[in-house]
């Protein structure tokens, strides 16, 4: 996606062209929102790892050995 993007900011960088740099915009804006959307997602997961939430619940034994509880 980031080569994508990079394309069109060639294009928009070059001599201008109405109707190849309208058309180079709002595909830069469009791959740009969903880099930005996808930077967010993952930014999320990080911060609800499982060891993240093994702190939130205060499971210190199951980060120690790093070993998940067994519940039968």
């Amino acid at each position: 996606m980031i080569e994508d993007r990079d394309t069109h900011a060639k294009v928009l960088a070059a001599p201008f062209d109405r109707d190849k740099a309208e058309r180079a915009r709002n595909k830069f804006i469009e791959i740009q929102m969903l880099i930005d959307a996808l930077d967010r997602a993952i930014s999320g997961e990080e911060l609800i790892s499982p060891k993240s939430a093994a702190r939130a619940e205060g499971d210190t034994q199951h980060l120690a050995t790093g070993t998940e509880k067994f519940q039968p």
